[in-house]
């Protein structure tokens, strides 16, 4: 029988989940979240499990920041006692759900539940090398809880092997997901030969650019010369472009937008501004 109860814990005596995939970002969903605290007070207790002489957070780090910021003196906890998988699985499925996730957090995510559940289901069968959980693959059953497919679950993980600066870009909406995820499969000197061409060059890979560069490095053939002319070829569909680095807009627009965020309120600007000028020309 799982043993719990609901105790009145100061924030600062709550530990942050070890190696946590979501970050707690200072957003507009943050400003509005500590002023429904301020004035409603935290509805929902945080949950979290004893830990040597205190306890670890497994769900409601925002919440945690937020009894902080407000210098509140103590917050409602529900303490379980749970095993390290399954302390992982509910914390990883206790932020799915929220809305604007990177696709960094997503990979880690699913990354560290499949791990867990593997080790929950114990070792695959020898007639099937591929993990299973029941009749269905591990990936697939994350898919039934989060709507998207094992297979692009299995995707999300892949990013796990991008080196950092490059899986920044497929946050910050620089690098689409789908190169992304055929670029994960160079090795890492390769990618970071790839982060320094594509800041000297302004450039990012296109799929088929990713694609083939992923099967020369398969080849070892993946020379820096190499990288270098797939990535400055000219693209069939190229045309002439404006940019604008992404920190130069980051002071406009909230913390948690998107590149593709903000270029749809840039482009709404516009069409006003046009609108507006048209208007003043009768």
């Amino acid at each position: 029988m799982v043993k719990e109860f609901i105790s009145q814990l100061p924030p600062d005596k709550l530990s942050p989940f070890v190696k946590h995939p979501y970050q707690v970002r200072e957003d507009a969903a943050m400003d509005e979240l500590v002023e429904s605290v301020r004035t409603y007070g935290i509805l929902s207790p945080l949950l979290a499990r004893p830990k040597g002489d205190g306890y670890e957070l497994v769900s409601g780090h925002r919440r945690r920041l937020v009894a902080q910021k407000l210098g509140l003196p103590t917050v409602p906890v529900l303490v379980r006692e749970m095993s390290d998988d399954e302390a992982v699985i509910l914390m990883v499925d206790s932020n799915l759900q929220r809305e604007n996730l990177l696709p960094s957090e997503k990979a880690f995510a699913y990354k560290m539940k499949l791990e867990a559940m593997k080790r929950q289901a114990g070792r695959p069968r020898k007639d099937n090398p591929r993990q299973l959980v029941g009749n269905n693959e591990t990936a697939d059953v994350i898919g039934e809880t989060t709507g998207e497919s094992g297979r692009t679950i299995q995707r999300y993980i892949r990013l796990t092997n991008l080196v950092p600066p490059l899986l920044q870009m497929v946050d910050d909406g620089r690098i689409a997901f789908s190169p992304a995820v055929e670029l994960s499969y160079l090795t890492r000197d390769e990618q970071a030969e790839l982060w320094d061409l594509i800041g000297r060059e302004d450039a990012t890979p296109s799929l088929s650019q990713a694609l083939r560069m992923k099967q020369l490095s398969r080849e070892a053939k993946l020379t820096p010369e190499v990288l270098y002319a797939i990535l400055t070829e000219e693209k069939p569909n190229q045309k002439e472009q404006i940019r604008i680095k992404t920190e130069s807009l980051r002071k406009y627009f909230p913390r948690n937008y998107s590149a593709q965020q903000m270029e749809r309120e840039i482009m709404k600007l516009l069409e006003a501004r046009y609108r507006a000028k048209g208007r003043g020309a009768r």
